[in-house]
């Protein structure tokens, strides 16, 4: 099994870990990883918690093909909602 690796800028072998899964029990939709994304991953969508009976938003991979592996989401998750996966080649 070989992954998909490239070079950082310093010549060192980087293997993307792209946007699996977000946890909605966990996501407390602050925003944090939509704002880290310039690629246009993710977007919010609403979340019917069914023990409480309340409705809140949450964020969701709406485009994962545009997802370039680098994480950012994940790093400034609070509540580490995400999962990564790597791709084989």
């Amino acid at each position: 099994m070989a992954l998909l690796t490239g070079k950082t800028r310093g010549g060192k072998d980087w293997t993307p870990t792209f946007a699996e899964t977000i946890d909605p029990e966990k996501c407390i939709g602050c925003g944090r990883c939509f704002k880290a994304c310039s690629r246009k991953v993710l977007g919010p969508e609403d979340f019917v918690d069914e023990e409480t009976d309340s409705t809140r938003m949450v964020m969701t991979i709406v485009n994962s093909d545009n997802c370039i592996g680098c994480a950012g989401c994940g790093v400034t998750c609070p509540k580490k909602c995400f999962t990564f996966t790597t791709m084989e080649v």
